[in-house]
């Protein structure tokens, strides 16, 4: 029970040294006590002393959970689903973002991710008896366990050196060269099963098996009644001078013409402007260079799809918003100019639309994925969105290229399985599937900037994916 209490504490930030603990502890009800208190000081301190909760010992507790309804949590409470008519939002950082960016935000963040996993992973049978970091390595035996990466490395005598941790403790894990294993793509900060053997001076353990938590196996999306489709439009780039006018207006022409019956949902999943300073030198490629009428002539532009046409936004890396994900949606000076009846939304973003949960994400993570894993290249993205469904996070390396907030809960976490799994940023195009979920990279509508010739990449634009939500079937509508 002590340890729940305590954890629970942790997990809002609330850090007590041992004798202000063992204080609490004696309490009728120590959850309350210690929420009370804090609630009145003037100053909440980094970690707790005797000497700040002595002045409420005798104050009446102030309760803000009834008895009969008051629960130990492991984490912060889920905000509940936001049902916005035919769209019910199932995850959004919108609202509910309210990290300070200190230390025991970052502690309480990875504690989030790695508990999450840590649930899945203790499902797989594989790992049934795991123990702790701590204990692991005090057995002479075969273990189990499930641990955060903190680095891989490799030794002078080739091996690979991966040290991990978890709640408890961390030690290092050898993978020997001639392993099976030894070309495996490990990256920081990701949450695997390991199964090992104790070294003989118990100082490591020898990797025999890595588990990671992995999407079920299934059929894809089953038959339903539904008779809507819906349509992934990134990366439009309103502002840019390389925007494709003439292929978003055979775009919206088919549209309103003989597509006209076939899409009834429209999410656009992020860079929905260029932006402003966003690199060097971005302002030589700019045929708007104010962000607000930037964002102006994208409501123009959105204007023009029909009324029935629901339409759902998320920002990415070149919108106005703050770069660090998960990203709320846009601020109000900015939600202001579009039509009251789009839903503009954070990133990422589940929802769930006549049945079917659809996962998006904007997929600025995409870079560090393709920089990290073997094999993987901005050519082919849905193999980097395989990844991150393999390893049940979009996002998981911290320090790289994308930046992320130390939230209270880690939305970048994939605990539910959609069964649409969508992102943009590399303004590529694909459609494919793994293990039931679709996948679908969305396309641009920007033509091959000058950064992009320059590395010799050339992207796919003006294509628009649409899923039937009845059959699951995908197809891709070329407009270039």
């Amino acid at each position: 029970m002590r340890d729940r209490i305590l954890d629970t504490l942790a997990n809002e930030g609330i850090l007590l040294e041992p004798s202000a603990a063992d204080m609490v502890l004696t309490r009728d009800d120590p959850l309350n006590f210690v929420r009370s208190a804090l609630s009145r000081m003037q100053q909440q301190p980094l970690v707790v002393t005797v000497d700040d909760l002595r002045p409420f010992v005798a104050a009446p507790v102030v309760r803000t959970v009834a008895p009969a309804m008051e629960e130990v949590r492991s984490g912060p409470p889920a905000p509940p689903p936001r049902d916005d008519g035919d769209v019910k939002i199932l995850r959004d950082i919108t609202g509910n973002s309210t990290c300070e960016g200190n230390i025991i935000d970052f502690a309480r963040y990875f504690n989030d991710r790695f508990r999450k996993i840590k649930k899945i992973l203790a499902g797989r049978r594989e790992l049934v008896g795991c123990l702790p970091v701590s204990k692991a390595t005090k057995f002479d035996r075969d273990v189990r366990m499930v641990a955060m990466v903190n680095e891989v490395r490799t030794t002078k005598n080739g091996h690979k050196l991966m040290e991990v941790e978890d709640e408890e403790g961390r030690c290092p894990v050898l993978i020997l060269k001639d392993s099976p294993l030894a070309n495996e793509s490990i990256v920081p900060d990701e949450v695997v099963g390991i199964v090992g053997k104790t070294s003989t001076k118990g100082d490591l353990v020898v990797l025999n098996e890595l588990i990671r938590p992995d999407l079920p196996l299934r059929k894809g999306m089953q038959p339903t009644d539904s008779w809507a489709s819906v349509a992934f439009m990134s990366d439009v780039h309103v502002g840019s001078n390389t925007f494709l006018h003439k292929p978003w207006e055979r775009m919206i022409h088919w549209l309103r013409t003989e597509g006209k019956d076939e899409v009834q949902y429209l999410l656009v999943p992020g860079d929905v402007v260029d932006g402003i300073g966003i690199f060097p030198g971005q302002e030589e490629e700019l045929e708007i260079d104010d962000i607000f009428a930037q964002y102006e002539s994208l409501a123009e532009h959105l204007k023009e799809i029909p009324d029935d046409i629901r339409i759902i936004v998320q920002p990415g890396n070149h919108d106005a918003v703050r770069p660090a994900e998960p990203q709320p949606t846009f601020p109000k000076e900015i939600f202001k100019l579009f039509d009251s009846s789009m839903t503009l939304v954070g990133n990422p973003c589940t929802v769930e639309i006549e049945g079917r949960r659809i996962l998006f994400y904007h997929g600025r993570s995409l870079d560090d994925w393709i920089g990290s894993v073997q094999g993987l290249s901005y050519n082919n993205p849905l193999e980097a969105m395989k990844e991150m469904l393999k390893r049940r996070h979009m996002a998981p390396i911290y320090g790289g290229r994308t930046p992320l907030a130390p939230e209270k809960e880690d939305f970048l976490v994939i605990d539910e399985v959609p069964d649409i799994f969508v992102t943009g940023h590399v303004h590529g195009a694909g459609i494919g599937e793994y293990r039931g979920v679709k996948m679908i990279c969305a396309s641009t509508w920007q033509a091959q900037t000058p950064f992009q010739r320059m590395h010799n990449f050339n992207p796919d634009p003006a294509k628009l994916p649409i899923t039937h939500l009845g059959t699951g079937e995908t197809r891709m509508m070329d407009f270039a």
